[in-house]
């Protein structure tokens, strides 16, 4: 295999982080709801990391699987029934479609849930973890610039995000009852009032 230049973003990989983060916000939660679309590359592996994660910590974890939008209803018709506390969402294109319905029901059901990217936050979801991605596209601009001035791509080295934003949408933790611990708040990178 020769030499690889490229930008990594941190996707599937944040879903033991996210769960961590809304158990601090959510500490007495028996059970959190996984979402994931199992039909994408990265859905199996983030059940597996998921599954293992939840057995290290002692947390019991309900995945349900949900590729098309009436599926996602059904999700949260499970969800209500097993009382499950709170919910993780897996990355996903897929959730980032259906990113209104999710935020929707999960404040019809007053169900704190960690999201991928702020703009589920912004949309009136609780809260999202995610890799930098301003960070990681002035990279690719960086390196696309390089390119075209004539620079060989097997230089240039893979980068890797280092920089992940935890965004909380108090208005929402407000309205589901919650206080946010203020060593979650400590280390969130933009609060939404």
């Amino acid at each position: 295999m020769g030499n690889a230049t490229g930008v990594f973003v941190f996707v599937s990989e944040l879903a033991p982080k996210r769960l961590q983060l809304l158990r601090e916000v959510v500490p007495g939660a028996s059970l959190v709801a996984f979402v994931v679309n199992p039909n994408t590359p990265s859905g199996p592996p983030q059940i597996q990391e998921m599954q293992a994660t939840a057995r290290a910590i002692g947390q019991q974890v309900l995945i349900l699987n949900t590729s098309t939008e009436r599926e996602v209803d059904e999700a949260f018709a499970t969800i209500v029934e097993r009382k499950a506390a709170a919910i993780v969402y897996a990355a996903g294109v897929f959730f980032q479609v259906v990113h209104e319905q999710l935020v929707r029901l999960a404040a019809r059901h007053a169900i704190p849930a960690i999201y991928e990217w702020p703009e589920f936050v912004r949309a009136g979801g609780l809260m999202s973890y995610s890799s930098d991605r301003a960070k990681a596209g002035r990279r690719i601009g960086n390196y696309a610039g390089r390119i075209l001035k004539g620079a060989n791509p097997a230089d240039l080295p893979v980068f890797q995000s280092t920089k992940f934003e935890l965004v909380i949408n108090m208005k929402a933790a407000k309205a589901m009852g919650l206080t946010i611990p203020p060593g979650v708040l400590a280390i969130t990178d933009e609060v939404i009032e």
